[in-house]
């Protein structure tokens, strides 16, 4: 696994505003680590103070790293814009695991992780 560099950017799928999800905390710790967070939720809403985008196809910059926290139902829909988007890797959350989503951005060369977003950025492994 190749770590990220400190500055890029990750996109954050299914980031909330309520402070006790995970993906919440996930915005806040990668920028408290030095990343770029972009947020992603259909809503819209601002995740600690930045403003989701509503879709991936809404992201227009590089994207180091896309960490995923919804459910295989909701990211089955989600390849052909995580390819368009590009990024050098994929975490899949716990909870967010998807096996069949993984195989294929892996065929893609796109590097697919199953592990913890804040749990990695705390190891020093992110």
């Amino acid at each position: 696994m190749t770590r990220a560099p400190a500055g890029s950017s990750a996109v954050v799928l299914g980031a909330s505003p309520k402070e006790d999800r995970y993906s919440f905390k996930a915005v806040n710790m990668l920028k408290d680590h030095g990343f770029r967070p972009i947020p992603v939720h259909p809503a819209g809403h601002a995740v600690s103070g930045i403003t989701a985008l509503k879709s991936l196809d809404d992201v227009n910059s590089e994207i180091d790293t896309l960490t995923v926290y919804v459910s295989a139902k909701v990211s089955d829909s989600e390849y052909d814009r995580i390819i368009k988007l590009g990024p050098r890797r994929v975490i899949f959350n716990p909870g967010a695991e998807n096996k069949d989503l993984a195989a294929r951005l892996a065929e893609t060369g796109i590097e697919v992780v199953e592990a913890c977003t804040l749990v990695m950025l705390r190891t020093d492994q992110y």
